[in-house]
Order: structure tokens, then C-alpha cells, then sequence
């Protein structure tokens, strides 16, 4: 299974979870097996809220999962028609929510419990 963290910065699996997934600068991807990583460039960071494509982010890169503090409706939407699921993040490394996913506790995100956008007392989830 692979797993892709949204980052700010990267620290390898030291590195704390981006709260949005579409405007993160770029994703470290995790293959739960083997336990290696690798850093992405956020293929398409630039974009207007709301108008994220998720799958185009990750260039070619196939991925799992996601783990991730917050993401709209239509990222999730995009993600679970490709087969990819996503997860709420707990706060914390890479490391930290690797391990929650593991062990199976960390939320999966369903539609209706993603961020609404930040104005016009839309709420989000993280």
C-alpha cells in the first residue's frame, strides 16, 4: 500500500501533515511494505479554491491513500472515483499518523465532513 502525506515543508517521515491537500507544496509518498519514502512536487498547487484535481498533483504516481488535516468535497470526490481513500490526520508527523493508520484508528473522511471553504461561515473539519 502507498500512502501520500501533503507537506509544507519536507523532513521525511518527521514531517508534519499539510492541513489542505490541494495547495500543500508537496507530498511525501510512503510504501507502507517496504517502509521507504519519496518527495512529490505538488503538480498542481496552483489552482482556484475549489478546482483542485488531486490525481493531477501526484503526476504519475500511484497512490492508496491519502492522509491528510483537512480537503474539500470535490478533491474527496475526484480521489475516491480514482480508488484512492482518504483519512483525517491527527495532527502530528508523518510517523505519528503512519502508525494510527496501521493500527486503523484514524478517520476516513466521507462526503459531508469535508472543508466548506473559509469564508461565509463555511466550516471545516480541521
Amino acid at each position: 500500500m502507498k500512502v501520500c502525506f501533503p507537506v509544507d515543508v519536507n523532513q521525511g517521515l518527521a514531517s508534519q501533515v499539510f492541513n489542505h491537500f490541494g495547495s500543500a507544496p508537496e507530498f511525501i509518498v510512503v510504501d507502507v511494505a517496504s517502509g521507504t519514502f519519496e518527495s512529490v512536487s505538488n503538480c498542481d498547487k496552483i489552482h482556484e479554491h475549489g478546482l483542485c484535481n488531486p490525481v493531477a498533483g501526484l503526476g504519475e504516481h500511484q497512490v492508496d491513500a491519502i492522509v491528510v488535516g483537512g480537503i474539500g468535497g470535490g478533491a474527496l470526490h475526484k480521489l475516491n472515483v480514482s480508488g484512492i481513500r482518504a483519512f483525517k490526520a491527527s495532527g502530528g508527523s508523518i510517523a505519528e499518523n503512519l502508525e494510527l493508520l496501521k493500527s486503523g484508528t484514524l478517520p476516513e473522511y466521507l462526503p459531508g465532513h469535508t472543508c466548506g471553504g473559509h469564508s461565509n461561515s463555511n466550516g471545516c473539519s480541521h
